[in-house]
């Protein structure tokens, strides 16, 4: 992936903080704004893994941090949930003008209330996606409950929302109970998926059944089963950006790149800053490659090595059935399994010396079919000489230069 600083400025000419996700060859199917949950910012582990997932259906993401919030200027105390509206409307029209307009809203908790209404508002918005979204902005009356009284009396009130100090005044507790996603939704066309966990503690998913009930169609709904409200775990959050993807792709047009991806070959890897996460372009097949966490990597995709043994394996499997296929073989299935050592060679003389190392790949095959101990010693000796097999195998020249 491919992160770019993006500042901007809201109605009230005040510069927000965001950065913009590209996916690999920087040619995105389509632009999506990530709206954060209340008090969060683009930087909660939920953003960033949604944005990973949505790259690999092609799809760039705007996250940025509301007013008061994060990087972004300004107070939080004179914001409300229009002004929260009011910013993603500005992001909306600051991506138009940078790169292109943007086709889908993204809204976690409150920030899902927020998307439904900016989406209102946006003539460029196809589809958009809530996450933990409560029906109405007022829910978020819960997290400053025992403060209201003080709020209303004395016009503001120090509160605490997950350990941290903010400062709620009464125009925001107006503000929340003017702002009606019910009303919006009675005339809101564009399509909605609605994504909640039955075990939310924070937003029940009663509300996701509030906001399908008043939506119109195309609309849908998944259950995120087991998740939390903040999406914690990371399986949870990817596999909630991958649902959004998937959905997206019924909505979203197919974008014409302006050019292609600058590459004479067949592969192009790129590693940015993000630990050791590579976007792999096979042809027009995407592929994420990394690291164990163990060593520093985020395990979002296969090891190098993995990569390696999967295409002997891939290579393997393909020769066996071209083969029987040839020789009219009942050959039903073939499962290779791989693993990858470095060993010291038994024959070696030079043992203290890391050179001296070989590289081991054990294969083991599963032949599934009606085949005689010919057949099955033939397919054997056959399944040593694929192309990948022997491009192993065989002295390869690897050149490195500088493209320019």
């Amino acid at each position: 992936m491919k992160t770019i600083a993006f500042q901007f400025k809201n109605s009230q000419e005040i510069q927000l903080d965001g950065r913009l996700v590209l996916p690999i060859g920087e040619q995105p199917n389509a632009y999506a704004i990530f709206a954060h949950c209340f008090t969060c910012n683009k930087n909660l582990n939920a953003v960033r893994n949604i944005t990973e997932s949505l790259l690999s259906h092609k799809i760039a993401v705007l996250q940025f941090d509301f007013t008061g919030l994060g990087k972004s200027d300004g107070n939080f105390e004179d914001t409300n949930f229009s002004s929260n509206v009011d910013d993603l409307v500005a992001a909306g029209e600051a991506l138009e003008a940078a790169y292109a307009a943007p086709a889908l809203l993204i809204g976690h908790s409150l920030g899902g209330a927020a998307a439904i209404m900016a989406a209102a508002k946006m003539n460029s918005i196809l589809g958009v996606a809530t996450i933990g979204a409560p029906a109405e902005p007022h829910h978020v009356k819960h997290h400053f409950q025992n403060q209201l009284e003080t709020i209303e009396n004395d016009g503001k009130a120090e509160v605490f929302i997950g350990g941290r100090p903010f400062m709620i005044r009464r125009q925001f507790l107006k503000d929340i109970q003017k702002n009606k996603v019910a009303k919006v939704l009675k005339d809101f066309r564009k399509a909605i998926l609605i994504l909640h966990s039955p075990q939310d503690n924070i937003v029940s998913v009663e509300n996701a059944a509030h906001i399908y009930k008043n939506a119109h169609h195309p609309k849908s709904f998944i259950s995120l089963d087991k998740a939390d409200h903040l999406l914690s775990n990371k399986a949870d959050s990817l596999y909630a950006g991958h649902l959004i993807g998937a959905w997206a792709a019924r909505y979203l047009p197919e974008r014409t790149p302006k050019a292609p991806l600058s590459t004479k070959q067949a592969v192009v890897a790129r590693t940015g800053g993000d630990a050791f996460i590579t976007e792999i372009l096979a042809g027009k097949h995407f592929l994420l490659a990394d690291e164990p966490e163990g060593v520093g990597g985020n395990n979002a995709g296969p090891t190098t090595y993995d990569l390696l043994n999967a295409s002997l394996g891939a290579c393997t499997s393909m020769t066996l059935q071209m083969y029987a296929k040839r020789k009219n073989w009942p050959l039903e299935e073939v499962r290779v399994h791989l693993s990858h050592s470095r060993k010291y060679d038994e024959d070696c003389t030079h043992c203290a010396d890391d050179e001296s190392k070989i590289d081991h790949i054990d294969i083991e095959l599963e032949l599934e079919g009606d085949l005689n101990e010919t057949q099955i010693k033939e397919l054997v000796r056959i399944a040593g000489r694929c192309p990948v097999h022997k491009t192993l195998t065989s002295q390869t020249k690897i050149v490195v230069t500088l493209q320019g």
